[in-house]
């Protein structure tokens, strides 16, 4: 069973969802109703209540799907956040009704449906059919019976039962998807002219009071988050390389021998081949007569090497060979036995041998390739040799080195300097971690950015922030436990110096507001020049493109030729009664004239039709049950109490 689950642990993800969900709606039907309500409800819907006990559950359950589903890389963080504590309550609020329903209407579903719903189930079948033996197996390695498991499926298909015809009879009227096809397909054959802020920010002064003046309207924008400086040991193979002992010329050799076919391509030889057979047991008089044929036939090849091939066919008692004219293939040195080796590495391209006596009878070759040993000498491969022993001697110290780090950690929580010590090892430093990212340099008041550095991809690990944050990291500076980021590759961090929230002093953030202002007065003379060039545009007399306008592009909102939706906007919105009609348009990187020289009504493409009505038919389906579900909480008179509002601010709450 448990060799099942270890090589079946993504199935075993998605088999979870399958069992942890059907059987919440499962209870949401049958028994929400026996929920003891009490000093812990949250939100009253019709007769029942949704308890504390209840809603910690459900964050508890998210929880662990999500650090199942993503390992290490998830950041518990992201669920505690008020929106995500109020979607999570709303989404039970919104089974809770429905699950209401389904009991008041005693929406049932009958054993045929609940069959083909479970067959249908993708986990659960092998070839794209169901699979009696996967079925029982899975159930088997969760410890379920067919019984909960059928008993949840029913419970989930009825709760389906109660929206599912509100979307599956949605549809769209038909003149709707032809005029929405209509809108997309239509055309517009343009030109544009772009006026880019860069070209205008040489112009542009900044003074310092500029600055003063933008740094005191805009102190929110320079707020940095709280952040960390951190102590930390990182060992990784870089770590355990460190006071290896030198590999001395006999254990290189020694390594180059043992592994020679790393270095070295043996000699080899492309051979065909005419065997006489002599039979077990053979007497010496027919070991002669054997040997005689085969002589006949070494003479016959000898004098004309063209036949060797036709004279295989004829006569070659290999069977598996004689049909393709006695071909052998590519035969490598160090694979047969050494007399015929010897006597098949001894020929030249082109020659043919004497008779060779062999294991099973006499052989008579011919040598269509010969190739030469071709690799590195010991000289030529001794730097690579020694890199390769360092990293096995490496990865024996790193386990050794991971194993004492364990322990060591723990000895004295206050520091990392034992540690580092007693391993060799140096104490790294990093600021700049606030608890959901790494700040960038430019906000680190001093220290050096752990961002900018080598170990940004390890330090910016959700479970390297999440150990810095935790109560006894955060507030008592002590050790964290060793954390293995990845194989071969563990941390240890401890909290130096919190920095607490505050404004970016003005000395370190002159250079940022500069950048802004700059870019903010490039945007805006951009602007003016594309406005007052468009302005002109407009009061010239139609013709030609005037200069500074590119190539013609006939663009569609389904085939916008690359162009952003805020250009591909204007050009549609422009009028089209007379043409060329100019109109402009700002963006982040200055100012567009878009030249409009044609319109198109759009064309009929069926294939987009049939896209668009299943799209819309699926959007509306989503709208009326979202109105139904809406209607539906109104009459069940769904009222949130007070204890909502603070489970909801709750930080770090249900999430143990």
């Amino acid at each position: 069973m448990f060799d099942f689950i270890r090589t079946h642990q993504r199935l075993m993800q998605l088999v979870l969802l399958i069992l942890i969900l059907p059987s919440f709606a499962l209870i949401g039907v049958s028994g929400y109703t026996n929920y003891v309500s009490g000093d812990h409800e949250l939100v009253q819907v019709g007769d029942s209540a949704i308890t504390r006990q209840e809603y910690d559950q459900a964050r508890r359950n998210q929880l662990q799907q999500l650090q199942a589903s993503r390992g290490g890389a998830f950041d518990p963080a992201v669920l505690d956040t008020p929106q995500a504590r109020s979607a999570l309550l709303e989404s039970l609020i919104d089974r809770r009704v429905i699950a209401s329903q389904a009991a008041e209407h005693h929406f049932s579903v009958s054993d045929a449906m609940l069959r083909e719903a479970i067959a249908s189930i993708p986990e659960l079948q092998e070839n794209g059919r169901f699979s009696a033996q996967r079925y029982n197996d899975v159930l088997a390695s969760m410890g379920v019976s067919s019984r909960e498991f059928e008993q949840g499926q029913r419970g989930e298909l009825a709760l389906q039962r109660v929206l599912g015809p509100v979307a599956a009879t949605a549809s769209v009227p038909p003149t709707v998807v032809q005029g929405l096809e209509q809108a997309l397909t239509a055309q517009r054959t343009v030109r544009l002219r772009a006026f880019a802020a860069a070209d205008y920010a040489k112009d542009v002064k900044v003074t310092d009071a500029d600055i003063k003046a933008w740094y005191d309207a805009n102190q929110e924008k320079l707020k940095v988050p709280e952040y960390v400086t951190a102590d930390y040991l990182l060992l990784d193979e870089a770590a355990a390389m460190q006071g290896l002992p030198a590999v001395d010329e006999k254990a290189m050799k020694d390594y180059y021998e043992q592994n020679k076919a790393r270095y070295v391509m043996p000699a080899r030889v492309q051979l065909s081949h005419i065997l006489i057979e002599t039979p077990a047991g053979a007497t010496q008089a027919q070991r002669d007569e054997a040997r005689a044929k085969a002589q006949k036939i070494a003479d016959q090849v000898a004098a004309d090497k063209s036949r060797f091939a036709a004279i295989a066919k004829e006569q070659s008692q290999d069977a598996g060979t004689a049909k393709d004219g006695g071909l052998l293939g590519w035969i490598t040195k160090g694979s047969w036995p050494k007399p015929l080796e010897d006597a098949v590495f001894a020929l030249q391209k082109g020659q043919v041998s004497g008779v060779v006596e062999g294991p099973g009878g006499y052989h008579v070759f011919l040598a269509h390739d010969v190739q030469p040993e071709r690799g590195e000498t010991f000289e030529q491969a001794k730097g690579k040799v020694q890199s390769e022993i360092r990293r096995q001697l490496a990865a024996d110290r790193y386990a050794e080195m991971a194993s004492k780090l364990t322990d060591l950690v723990y000895d004295d929580q206050s520091s990392l300097r034992p540690a580092a010590q007693a391993l060799g090892m140096q104490v790294r430093t990093a600021s700049g971690i606030a608890a959901d990212r790494l700040l960038p340099e430019s906000d680190v008041q001093e220290g050096s950015a752990a961002s900018a550095g080598a170990d940004a991809a390890v330090l910016d690990d959700p479970r390297v922030r999440r150990a810095l944050f935790a109560p006894q990291s955060y507030a008592e500076k002590q050790n964290s436990g060793v954390i293995e980021i990845s194989p071969g590759v563990m941390v240890v961090v401890r909290v130096n110096k919190i920095t607490p929230a505050h404004v970016q002093p003005l000395d370190k953030a002159q250079g940022f507001i500069r950048e802004q202002l700059v870019a903010e007065r490039s945007r805006a003379a951009a602007q003016k020049a594309g406005e007052e060039a468009l302005a002109a545009l407009r009061k010239a007399p139609a013709g030609d493109a005037p200069e500074g306008f590119g190539t013609q592009l006939s663009v569609s909102r389904v085939d916008p030729q690359g162009l952003d939706k805020p250009v591909l906007d204007a050009a549609f919105n422009a009028p089209t009664q007379s043409l060329p009609a100019y109109t402009g348009v700002q963006g982040g990187q200055g100012y567009v004239i878009v030249r409009v020289d044609g319109a198109k009504a759009g064309e009929a493409n069926p294939a987009l039709r049939q896209s668009l009505s299943l799209q819309l038919a699926q959007a509306m389906g989503s709208a009326e049950q979202a109105a139904t579900l809406k209607a539906m909480r109104e009459a069940a008179k769904v009222k949130m109490l007070p204890e909502a509002r603070e489970a909801l601010a709750a930080e770090g709450d249900g999430q143990g």
